[in-house]
């Protein structure tokens, strides 16, 4: 609860506006998941600020509102009226974080509970909720909400705390230097817990020892009087303890874990692991707390319903704290039996075809996922197939290559199948196989529908159909990998209710870390659906092959492979084989067909990646035939006829040459007739006469093949337009391409409902400010202000294949309106008008493709300004625009 007084007296606010409501139930920064009669606190983070949802704050049933009186200033009159008009308090101050540190830190000096704060590089959150509910058995205990755990979490869970709490357990997080020592600052723990040391947040700490140091100063942190819990079997630990004894106040008292009365080493816990839980027994030492026995020791059996070894730790942590504040040892024996698995946290649900899932999607680092794997391992037995799903494991700094190889050897130990999602996780599918995994049990993907679909062939391909599958499920918090868990349980409806990331504002936040401030977003769901699509309309009889062109038209070639071909693509279609080699790399082994010209001395290449390669001559396919021989393999081919694109091919009319070219083919050693195709040059024309000459033209050789003997095994010609128009183009094999990125062929051949763009190109504004009038803007000062102009610059040029001329973008969107361009673009950046939009500044999201809001701006809509076609504005994105999905 928080009352108005305590937070204009902490935050030294001003009381802008004053309602009947002066106490509120709770703070909240995000109105898609406000609650009424939460107070709003708009903060500024890096890709938003929540100044611009104070009125959907009031909508939601805010009754107090915590802004920034500089921002406030330069809200809208037509907003400041609404809010004028609303009964609800207004409390303005300099900094909204700032103000909610001051409040955090005012609070607990007001109600004074007892503070223990819980550490370390994972089980923190599992650590602070056993804690709590130990001592709740004695004492009326606050615990942080959910995660809140960094300097603008713990403030926001703390407007929570009230007068009748003696205890608060508050987890504290880090993934920068300093910031255990500001958040000790902040909240002044007596208690200290230190959960275990190992590799997460690297990226912002050089190394292992940088990251022990700086967990390590929660020890530091704590006052003459206060206490330290550790868990001393972790060496990094006990290697911390050693160096820093001597920086700690000489009344700080440290609690190991497990401690031993007369000081000598324990023995190690005997830990049993099943469906209904842990339980760890371990022989001490007679103290006052356990009676004697015939040995002189005491047996210590606890209990709970956590799952996995490791969650020993976790008893153990909150057994220790519950004996040091005087709770009875039965009663806290009986409060961890009441443990129950958090979401994402190891969580057993039940799974589709009678599979069990370990929902650990909370978030994962090396430690947490070696012990998932142990976990998954144990409860499957000898009786279950053991599935592991992993996604990428994140900030992990210089450390992330070796990490996912580390991942991969236990995989091998502890998993039957392994499905990966994500492209740091395709490491571990790498180093899976080196460790003796079957390849044929190893499936890499890059969307979570795809993985769940893969988890489905499996199950549903099981020898035994008696034996019930275990599937762990696990990723970093960014990879969303609870999505996974959802479309794999047995009942999807309760997912709200028992997977993390549930509520409304975690169901539409999708993360997006790319490297600079413009980029690609590529929405892989559309890929696959597209794809679904395709292989529907043409029917089980035709292959797909997908155009993967400069970089699948710029839409990331990798990708978008691995998607397809879980999606009903059996071969893959390149230009040149320098467009095959990073499929090859990557261990994708589905059929790849090279397009373009591969000259002589790249045919040995082509053979080592064991590609396709197009033939329209004699002398290539004696080429070709050398460099197989040469290699002792053999190559497929395909001979291209030209019946009207005048582009590669024999012509249509040397119907002699093509079949001598085809019994080539088949007669020349290391080399393997697999096809025979053509390319129409109008099959998207409104006229549709040339399109059906040329298919009358290829029918006609084909016949004539067939007559002879000669025909190969898979015949194709349609392209997306041919496929969306002409069925009887079909053949083996169709070969769509722009289809597949959801973008229509041409204005006369549109896409049929369902098909969907994958790609979005945004960028973000990197300053606004007033141009007086008769100004130049930008090279050349071709365009001069009649007025004073509000403008804002963005961070992208034509250097990314932002078009400079002979016609530009012409506008984009900025808060769902249109900007437009100003002036020439340049290399790196561009103008646009802000005038008439006064809410735009710094930061702000800016779509140059895409959806914001109500308005779009197409990549049909940009073709037609600059005079071109989608293909080329989707392809020329270049490739220093990072993709993000």
């Amino acid at each position: 609860m928080i009352y108005l007084d305590h937070l204009l007296k902490a935050t030294q606010g001003n009381l802008r506006q004053l309602s009947k409501h002066v106490h509120f139930q709770a703070f909240s920064h995000d109105t898609r998941q406000l609650s009424p009669h939460e107070m709003f606190v708009a903060v500024r983070g890096e890709r938003g600020n929540g100044h611009d949802y104070v009125l959907d704050a009031v909508r939601k049933g805010a009754t107090g509102l915590l802004l920034s009186g500089q921002t406030f200033q330069q809200l809208s009159e037509q907003t400041k009226s609404v809010l004028a008009n609303e009964e609800i308090t207004i409390v303005l101050v300099e900094d909204t974080r700032q103000a909610l540190q001051h409040y955090a830190r005012a609070i607990l000096e007001i109600w004074h509970p007892t503070v223990i704060a819980v550490t370390g590089s994972v089980g923190k959150t599992s650590t602070k909720e056993a804690i709590a509910t130990v001592l709740s058995r004695q004492f009326t205990t606050f615990r942080s909400w959910q995660n809140y755990n960094d300097m603008l979490g713990i403030p926001l869970s703390l407007g929570r705390l009230e007068a009748r709490h003696e205890y608060a357990v508050l987890e504290l997080g880090c993934d920068h230097p300093g910031e255990i020592a500001a958040l000790s600052r902040m909240v002044r723990p007596q208690i200290g817990v230190l959960t275990n040391i190992s590799p997460v947040q690297l990226q912002y700490f050089s190394s292992l020892e940088h990251l022990a140091f700086e967990l390590g100063t929660l020890l530091t942190s704590l006052p003459e009087g206060g206490h330290f819990f550790y868990n001393q079997e972790d060496p990094i630990i006990r290697a911390l303890l050693e160096q820093r004894v001597h920086q700690v106040s000489s009344t700080v008292t440290c609690h190991p874990f497990l401690p031993d009365a007369k000081g000598n080493a324990h023995e190690q816990p005997r830990i049993t692991v099943g469906w209904d839980g842990i339980q760890g027994t371990i022989n001490l030492p007679a103290s006052s707390e356990h009676e004697s026995s015939e040995n002189d020791q005491a047996t210590l059996q606890l209990r709970s319903h956590l799952l996995g070894e490791h969650n020993f730790a976790t008893m153990l942590a909150a057994y220790q704290i519950g004996l040091s504040r005087g709770i009875y040892p039965s009663l806290v024996e009986q409060a961890l039996t009441t443990l129950q698995p958090l979401p994402g946290r190891l969580n057993p649900l039940p799974g589709i075809r009678q599979s069990m899932l370990l929902d650990d999607t909370h978030n994962a680092a090396p430690a947490s996922v070696k012990a998932g794997l142990q976990t998954l391992s144990a409860l499957a037995g000898e009786q279950s197939q053991r599935i592991a799903i992993l996604g990428d494991m994140l900030h992990l700094g210089d450390a992330a290559t070796e990490a996912h190889r580390a991942i991969g050897q236990e995989v091998s130990q502890y998993a039957d199948y392994l499905i990966t999602r994500g492209e740091w996780a395709t490491l571990i599918a790498e180093e899976a196989q080196l460790a003796g995994m079957d390849s044929e049990r190893i499936i890499m993907t890059s969307t979570h529908e795809d993985a769940a679909q893969a988890a489905r062939r499996i199950l549903a391909n099981l020898p035994d159909s008696d034996k019930r599958a275990v599937i762990l499920i696990k990723g970093s918090e960014e990879t969303r990998m609870e999505r996974v868990t959802e479309l794999l349980m047995a009942r999807p409806w309760e997912a709200s209710e028992l997977l993390v990331r549930q509520t409304p504002g975690w169901k539409k936040t999708i993360f997006r870390h790319a490297e600079r401030p413009t980029w690609v977003e590529i929405d892989l769901n559309a890929i696959g659906s597209n794809t679904r699509h395709i292989a529907s309309l043409v029917g089980p009889q035709t292959q797909v092959l997908v155009a993967l062109k400069a970089d699948a038209y710029g839409h990331g070639a990798l990708k978008v492979a691995r998607t397809v071909l879980q999606n009903g693509a059996s071969m893959l279609g390149v230009a040149t084989v320098s467009e095959a080699l990073p499929l090859r790399e990557a261990h994708i082994t589905a059929p790849i067909l090279v397009f373009g010209y591969v000259p002589r001395w790249q045919m040995r290449e082509a053979l080592r990646l064991g590609i396709s390669v197009t033939i329209y001559s004699k002398e290539e396919a004696q080429a070709l035939s050398q460099a197989a021989q040469a290699l002792n393999k053999t190559v497929k081919v395909h001979v291209k006829v030209d019946t009207g694109m005048g582009r590669l091919g024999i012509r249509f009319e040397e119907v002699p040459a093509i079949m001598e070219l085809v019994r080539e083919a088949k007669q020349l050693p290391g080399l393997e007739l697999e096809g025979l195709y053509t390319h129409f040059a109008q099959a998207d024309a409104e006229d549709q006469s040339h399109v059906r000459l040329q298919l009358a033209r290829f029918q006609e050789v084909l016949q004539q093949l067939e007559a002879e003997g000669l025909r190969p095994p898979i015949v194709h010609a349609a392209n997306s337009a041919g496929t969306l128009t002409l069925p009887e183009a079909y053949f083996d094999m169709v070969r769509p391409g722009i289809a597949i990125y959801g973008l229509d062929p041409s204005p006369y051949v549109r896409l049929p409902e369902g098909f969907r763009p994958a790609l979005a190109f945004k960028t973000q504004v990197s300053q606004v400010k007033w141009i007086p009038a008769g100004e130049g803007i930008s090279y050349g000062s071709t365009y001069i202000t009649e007025r004073p102009t509000r403008i804002a610059v963005l961070p992208v040029g034509y250097a990314d294949g932002f078009r400079r001329s002979p016609q530009n973008w012409g506008s984009v969107l900025i808060h769902g309106q249109e900007a437009p361009l100003l002036g020439r673009v340049c290399m790196d950046q561009c103008m646009i008008d802000v005038t008439h939009i006064p809410q735009a500044r710094m930061g702000d999201e800016v779509v140059l493709i895409g959806r914001q809001g109500e308005a779009t701006l197409t990549a049909e809509e940009i073709a037609s300004r600059l005079g071109t076609i989608n293909y080329e504005v989707v392809s020329e994105l270049l490739a220093r625009i990072p993709r993000v999905d």
